[in-house]
């Protein structure tokens, strides 16, 4: 069946959910993204970092952590073990505590706040392997995107 639909090019047609993912964001004014096409050269790391200290400065800022295998920005972000909350309108994520503006940052610096949505806060346990590949990794990606 998968040959016969790659043969008649429906491999090509664009995927229903992606005008629900670029609907969802419209309300995001900045998108960045960490990749590489190695493991364990610190992207979450960065993404974390930077997360925190965009928030640190007064922004609003959201980190969606989609490392699937290893889960880390919970653990890095001082939130692991958090409950993340689901109600009609969607999933809500777990929101990391700030410290306080220093003296004489302004006092848009006290307005940050950063949401973290990650696998890692629906497993049962942090040290759980999710292996998936293809479209269950996919439906999970597309699931954070429209639904928190």
């Amino acid at each position: 069946a998968n040959q016969k639909a790659c043969a008649a090019g429906a491999g090509r047609e664009e995927d229903p959910a992606v005008a629900d993912v670029a609907r969802h964001l419209t309300g995001v004014k900045r998108k960045v993204l960490v990749l590489s096409g190695k493991g364990g050269v610190g992207k979450s790391t960065v993404a974390s970092q930077l997360a925190f200290g965009l928030a640190a400065k007064g922004l609003r800022v959201g980190l969606l952590d989609i490392d699937i295998c290893g889960p880390s920005a919970p653990l890095m972000l001082g939130v692991q073990g958090a409950a993340v909350h689901s109600s009609a309108s969607g999933w809500s994520p777990v929101w990391v505590s700030l410290p306080p503006a220093p003296a004489g940052a302004g006092a848009e610096a006290d307005d940050g706040e950063l949401g973290v949505m990650s696998i890692g806060f629906l497993l049962p346990d942090a040290d759980d392997a999710v292996i998936w590949r293809g479209p269950r990794k996919n439906g999970l990606i597309k699931q954070f995107l429209t639904d928190v």
